[in-house]
């Protein structure tokens, strides 16, 4: 454990506890083996195989707050709570990959894939949901934020599902149909369903653990956190179509999946009508040469300059509301500054 960094090691050692923890929260009603080890499967399959940015900025912003390092306590309960988020994390990408169909998740087939998985895989979104709240109860039911996190962890839930339905009902991949397409109804979806979950949520559990979650360093963190989280996705939507698939590790599929994205709601902003007629007829469509159309159109409309215009420009506002952060109430800077650091001018 370094002064400013929680190792992945470190966060990783907390994750077979917890496992062991749900297993016996399910052998407590004498659960059948097969259904125990299905359990422990899907746990194992869904939760520890990502980046892990979301869990390990709980310890993290700890660490930006304290400047020493984390006591075997601090390290324990904060990496907890970062695991927390992993579920949830977990839960949505389960759920997500059904509705939408997809194929692969983080190199692997995804859960509803793998053999003998299929629908089973609501339920097990469904567990591994709860499993939110059968560890906190174990772990903080006599931590004063108890019932703080127990809301946070429901209420951000809730706004991720309200910018899923929005994403969902906006953009399904059998209906192109760009008139449904808006930045607001863009902006909704990327606040909502992403921002709050990714962004906001560790710090805020983080603050709750540390007893420092007053309502004037909430609202403060929210005033930042949402702006980066909304940055982060604009971002993975322009790195879709421009990054590298080598460095991002996956082909963007965006225009093929009739996404509603920036680069598209960009596009319908300042596009001819002739440029608006070539998207309606080539957007959301399962063919090459048909998103090979889009991608010479985004270029025509010169979208990535527009991309890095937008980038500076929202980088330079999010560190001018860095700028102005009240400490008084133990709110530091440099947790605002280690996340943008993450995520400025990236390329995966």
């Amino acid at each position: 454990m370094t002064s400013l960094k929680t190792t992945r090691t470190d966060f990783e050692s907390v994750w077979p506890s917890l496992v062991k923890d749900l297993q016996e929260a399910a052998t407590k009603y004498n659960v059948p083996a097969n259904a125990l080890d299905w359990f422990t499967k899907s746990l194992e399959a869904n939760t520890p195989g990502g980046k892990l940015n979301r869990g390990l900025s709980v310890p993290d912003t700890a660490l930006q707050i304290l400047k020493r390092p984390l006591s075997p306590d601090e390290v324990r309960g904060l990496s907890t709570l970062g695991w927390l988020i992993e579920l949830l994390q977990a839960f949505f990408l389960v759920s997500d990959d059904i509705m939408d169909s997809s194929v692969t998740r983080r190199g692997q087939p995804c859960w509803y894939r793998q053999p003998k998985v299929g629908m089973i895989a609501i339920n097990d979104a469904f567990m591994l949901e709860s499993a939110i709240y059968l560890i906190l109860k174990k772990h903080f039911r006599r931590h004063p934020a108890y019932i703080d996190f127990v809301e946070l962890f429901h209420e951000v839930t809730w706004q991720t599902e309200l910018g899923q339905l929005c994403d969902l009902i906006t953009a399904p991949e059998d209906d192109v149909n760009l008139d449904n397409f808006s930045m607001d109804k863009y902006t909704f979806i990327v606040i909502y369903k992403t921002a709050y979950y990714s962004f906001y949520l560790p710090v805020a559990l983080a603050l709750m653990y540390m007893q420092l979650a007053t309502p004037r360093n909430l609202q403060q963190a929210e005033s930042i956190l949402i702006p980066m989280g909304e940055y982060f996705q604009i971002q993975d939507d322009y790195l879709d179509a421009y990054g590298d698939p080598a460095h991002i590790g996956k082909i963007g599929t965006d225009i093929k999946d009739n996404k509603c994205g920036w680069l598209v709601n960009q596009a319908l902003l300042i596009a001819s009508p002739e440029q608006r007629k070539l998207l309606d007829e080539n957007y959301g469509q399962k063919d090459d040469a048909r998103e090979a159309k889009v991608k010479q159109l985004y270029k025509e409309l010169e979208l990535e300059s527009r991309y890095q215009a937008y980038e500076e420009k929202r980088v330079s506002e999010i560190r001018q509301l860095i700028a102005n952060v009240d400490e008084s109430e133990g709110l530091r800077k440099e947790i605002f500054e280690s996340f943008l650091g993450k995520i400025y001018k990236r390329s995966k």
